[in-house]
């Protein structure tokens, strides 16, 4: 890799990396793209919230038009991983399975890792194409309409999924997926007065049965037309911990209204902020971040673009 500072490094491959990388170079800023080729949206099979697609996009097929767009206008795109972030003075040196990177602004947008179910590899695959494994009722609640559907999981987070489904159809189960439902009185009763069923656990892997997907609980083998897996994600935020970023809990980076961490030339955007996991808010927020950081690189060093020679 080059020795050369880097204006901005942007760490993760996924809409909201691709648009910022898309705006940073439109700046004329030198910008390097860290692509763990483990984006969340590659996962989709087919994605109808995508405004301008009304047939809807594959995931895979959206990442590599944005990677095209991208690298159109001269963004680098580098297969590898981000291993670490630390300071180099006012900059950053990014640490990767291909070599070190220096930058002067960082925007990590390395978005968040699903919680599987219990289920074979093959099947998991074969489950998300055919759409009877669905991690987002938000994005394709639509396609379960009025069909039987079970949610995996318990607790205030299992509830809350179910209570969403119920918006698309009156058949919806909720299954503990390690034992008795673990749900306060209230949770209860809002379930009760959802028509939501009840399915305590452990629950089994799961099975692809012909057009449905089944699952064993303690009150028996159940299949449904889809399932939806409640039981969180794993924040990809570890790399700003190192730099004391302020996160939740839970993980989830804490920006301002212009995508700035807690820590100065550090930015963050897309699913590893706190706020909607949606394609759509992830490349409003890239954009707002490659606008802000070019506006604060510009107030630590003007950035005057040469004078174009005069023509022959």
């Amino acid at each position: 890799m080059s020795n050369e500072t880097i204006d901005c490094v942007v760490i993760g491959g996924g809409p909201a990396g691709l648009t910022a990388a898309l705006y940073l170079t439109r700046f004329h800023l030198a910008v390097t793209v860290i692509d763990g080729g483990d984006s969340r949206a590659a996962l989709i099979p087919r994605s109808r919230n995508v405004p301008g697609y009304p047939g809807g996009i594959a995931g895979p097929t959206l990442l590599r038009r944005m990677a095209r767009h991208a690298t159109r206008y001269g963004a680098q795109i580098i297969q590898a991983t981000a291993t670490g972030l630390e300071r180099d003075g006012d900059g950053f040196r990014v640490a990767t399975s291909s070599g070190t990177l220096t930058a002067r602004s960082v925007l990590l947008a390395t978005g968040v890792h699903n919680r599987r179910p219990d289920i074979a590899d093959d099947d998991h695959a074969d489950a998300l194409r055919r759409g009877l494994l669905r991690y987002c009722p938000i994005c394709d609640g639509y396609e379960v309409s009025d069909t039987r559907v079970g949610v995996i999981g318990t607790g205030a987070h299992g509830m809350r999924e179910a209570l969403f489904l119920r918006g698309f159809t009156a058949d919806v189960t909720l299954i503990a997926p390690d034992g008795p439902h673990k749900l306060s009185p209230d949770d209860r009763t809002s379930i009760d007065r959802a028509g939501i069923a009840l399915a305590d656990g452990p629950s089994g892997q799961l099975m692809l049965e012909g057009a449905r997907i089944a699952l064993d609980t303690a009150a028996g083998r159940l299949d449904f037309a889809s399932i939806y897996p409640a039981l969180g994600s794993v924040i990809r935020s570890d790399l700003a911990r190192g730099l004391s970023a302020k996160m939740t809990d839970d993980g989830c980076l804490l920006v301002d209204d212009h995508q700035r961490t807690s820590v100065a030339g550090l930015y963050a955007a897309g699913d590893v902020v706190k706020g909607l996991d949606q394609i759509s808010h992830a490349v409003g927020e890239g954009g707002v971040a490659a606008t802000t950081i070019r506006n604060d690189l510009a107030e630590r060093a003007p950035l005057l673009r040469a004078a174009r020679p005069e023509p022959a």
